[in-house]
């Protein structure tokens, strides 16, 4: 019998990859989100549309799939997000209801991952930030994730569920509010003027099919009760950045700092030690960001 993985979020960005890594490694794999069925998207069989503020709704879902796995990828991730309120509502309860279907459909799965954010960090002085690290979150986004770590954790007697913190990542398929893929497709029209907000600021980059990888690698060892950051341990400021893709596209373009993208609790710098998930998988590594822009440079 093939394994049996629920995906939350799997139209979404991460989600799409998660599924496809799923399936080209046998599993058999369910789709939960908040869209009706997108085919454009969605090469799964099966897909369940659900809110994640309705319990009753995923209680019957959870009854019904009976999963050997689940990958709780679906969040509210945009720290821009006008709605504060709706972070909590989503992410943390949210999340919460999902635990407490999970926990009471009658089949215990064998892996539960909660995707949470290296957003939690905040503003640190700077260096490797381990999972050890004391968590500092200066918006409501990571409020929201840290949150839904605590929470978590009073569900960890009943559940074996693994905690991510992944860093920033990007790859083809990202929207353009995200800030790769605005400067991608500004290269890739060959604009004149990009506007942007702090060029200073150092973030640490993976590829989202390495990131999708070390999920897979994690619900398949499943350290239960772990927080494990996913990171490449490279911080490239965003200067490197539009250095590179000029390099890769041989195009120059003027870059305008507007002070209205200039966020006034922006974290500066954010580099994640990832020694925990390379102990746990020593064989996963993330391409280098060159070979992630001119994968999304040349789409």
């Amino acid at each position: 019998m093939r394994k049996h993985v629920l995906v939350t979020g799997s139209s979404g960005f991460t989600g799409r990859y998660m599924c496809a890594e799923l399936q080209a490694a046998g599993y058999k794999v369910t789709g939960l989100g908040s869209q009706p069925e997108d085919i454009h998207h969605n090469s799964l069989a099966d897909y369940f549309q659900a809110d994640l503020q309705n319990p009753a709704q995923l209680q019957q879902i959870m009854n019904e799939v009976q999963p050997d796995v689940v990958i709780h990828l679906a969040a509210l991730a945009f720290v821009g997000h006008g709605d504060a309120n709706a972070f909590y509502q989503i992410n943390l309860l949210g999340t919460r209801n999902l635990l407490e279907a999970i926990a009471c459909c009658g089949k215990t799965p064998e892996c539960v991952l909660l995707a949470s954010s290296a957003n939690v960090y905040g503003n640190q002085a700077g260096g490797m930030l381990t999972e050890n690290t004391q968590p500092e979150p200066a918006n409501d986004y990571a409020v929201s994730k840290i949150a839904m770590e605590y929470m978590a954790r009073t569900w960890m007697h009943k559940l074996p569920i693994i905690i991510t913190r992944p860093f920033n990542y990007t790859g083809v398929g990202q929207a353009e509010n995200f800030l790769l893929p605005k400067i991608v497709s500004h290269f890739r029209r060959k604009a004149d003027v990009v506007e942007l907000g702090n060029l200073d600021v150092w973030r640490d980059f993976s590829d989202v099919r390495a990131v999708v990888a070390a999920y897979r690698g994690l619900i398949e060892r499943c350290p239960a009760g772990q927080t494990i950051n996913v990171a490449s341990g490279v911080a490239t400021s965003l200067r490197e950045v539009l250095a590179m893709c000029e390099s890769i596209t041989g195009h120059a373009m003027n870059v305008r700092v507007n002070p209205a993208f200039v966020r006034a609790n922006e974290v500066r710098t954010l580099c994640g030690d990832a020694s925990l998930l390379r102990q746990l998988l020593s064989e996963w590594k993330s391409p280098s960001l060159r070979e992630t822009l001119e994968w999304m440079l040349a789409e």
